[in-house]
This record gives structure tokens, sequence and C-alpha cells, in this order.
């Protein structure tokens, strides 16, 4: 039974733990869980209560291993109204994942503008969800909690499921917001899956989150749509919401290769 993503080891380090395992490998991470971590060390890094992270953006250099990492952040651009930060993860002295984030200032004074959709409700969860393919499903696959409202891990196409992360990211730690959607919003390409993952490779070299407020509690309702250009690349589009109505946004660039 998983109880936690990554445990402490020393200053700037953390051990990863099986529960970050992703469905190719059961030696790769998730890219979930190493993106909230360099969100987790962003907001860390010259805290401000004047200003939130809005955005996160992720690239994903090569497979990270589920090993120890070790994360260096500093400020690009500093600023009173927006900041911008950035989070190098390092693994077996290689540099394996680079996160960009900016900061912005808050403001009270701005009306909040939604789109007047209210999300579906949170399915009871009455099975497990079942899985496409062949893949490692004891790491993180396991570890999230799925509520598919359509389509579903064994379904090709567009899928909306909320999800929730039982588990800390590190010991004795909340999530924050953005660190719980970025954890989650990687597994957008995944739900949304147009091809056969017994035939072809599907897999994200980054990953783009734009939050315009803070999603509030544990579950977010991922709406997921992939489409392919024919030429080796994919784009999946995924919708963040709340129980509220839409909180963001997310991008991810897909490698598509046959198996």
């Amino acid at each position: 039974m998983h109880t936690v993503f990554f445990e402490p080891a020393g200053t700037g380090s953390y051990r990863a733990t099986a529960a970050t395992a992703g469905p190719w490998s059961a030696q790769a991470q998730h890219g979930g869980p190493p993106s909230a971590l360099a969100a987790r060390a962003m907001q860390l890094h010259e805290p401000d209560d004047g200003m939130r992270l809005a955005r996160v953006a992720v690239d994903i250099l090569r497979p990270v291993p589920v090993a120890t990492v070790t994360l260096r952040t500093r400020t690009v651009r500093p600023g009173r109204r927006v900041a911008l930060l950035e989070t190098v993860m390092e693994s077996g002295g290689q540099e394996v994942l680079i996160a960009r984030g900016w900061r912005i200032a808050r403001s009270a004074e701005v009306p909040l503008i939604g789109d007047g959709i209210d999300p579906p409700g949170i399915p009871v969860r009455d099975s497990p969800p079942s899985f496409a393919g062949s893949g490692h499903l004891d790491g993180y696959m396991s570890a999230i909690d799925w509520r598919f409202v359509s389509g579903g891990f064994d379904i090709q196409g567009p899928s909306q499921t909320w999800a929730r992360s039982p588990i800390p990211l590190l010991p004795g730690e909340e999530l924050t917001p953005m660190c719980r959607t970025l954890l989650l919003a990687d597994s957008g390409s995944g739900i949304s899956m147009t091809l056969d993952p017994a035939r072809f490779l599907f897999i994200n070299v980054d990953l783009t989150v734009v939050l315009q407020r803070d999603p509030e509690g544990d579950w977010l309702l991922l709406d997921s749509r992939t489409t392919m250009g024919g030429q080796g690349t994919g784009l999946a589009r995924t919708q963040l919401s709340d129980q509220a109505g839409v909180a963001g946004t997310s991008l991810q660039t897909l490698l598509v290769a046959p198996v």
C-alpha cells in the first residue's frame, strides 16, 4: 500500500517511492509526481504571500528514474507584479527535468468570470478502473483515486474523470493547489488516448498548467482530448475544474511512434 510519493533525502534531495512509477516502466516516474515536486520547490523559494504561482511549464528532458532526485531553484526575473522562477531537477548526475513558473500578483479587486457551466458530479466508485495494455500499474496508476464520468483508461477517445491523491507528495504535508493540479494533470494524455498502447507509444515531453484561480478541495476534474498530427506528434488538451467550475487548462506535447 502506497503511503507517500517522495521521502526527504537531505537538503534539496528526495527519494522517489514506488508510488511515482508510471505505466511505461517500473523504473521511470510518471510525469505528475516530479512536476509537483518542482512546483513545491518554486513555492518555497523566496515566498511572497502577495503573489501566486499561476503558470508552470515543465520540460521532461529524459525519463525521471524512480530514485533520488535533487532540485535547485532560482529567480529568473524578479518583480512585484510578475516574477519568473526556474527549478532544475537532477538524478544520477544528469538533469532530468526543468520547470519554469510565473508568479503573478494577487488582486481582490478583479472579478471572477467563469464559463457558467456546472461540472458533473463525482461518481461513486463501485469497482477499480480497467486499464488498457499491459503496462506497469502498481505505481502511480493505483495510487490515484479515479472516478470516470465518461471514457476510461481502456476506452480510446475524449474522457472526463475526477481524480484525487489519497497520499501526500511528502510525509506530513498537504498538497498546495498547484502541486495537486500538476500531480494529476499529467494524466490527461493517458485518459484520452486515441491509439492502442499495445501498438503505439505516446509519451509527453512536457506539461504546461495555467490556473486562473486556485482549485479548491482534493478532487480535480480532467476533461481531456488528444489529437494526432500524423507526423509523430500529438497534443493533449485538458480543461481543469473543481466542484465550483473551471479553474484552468493544461497542455501536453506528445511523442508518438509505433512500439
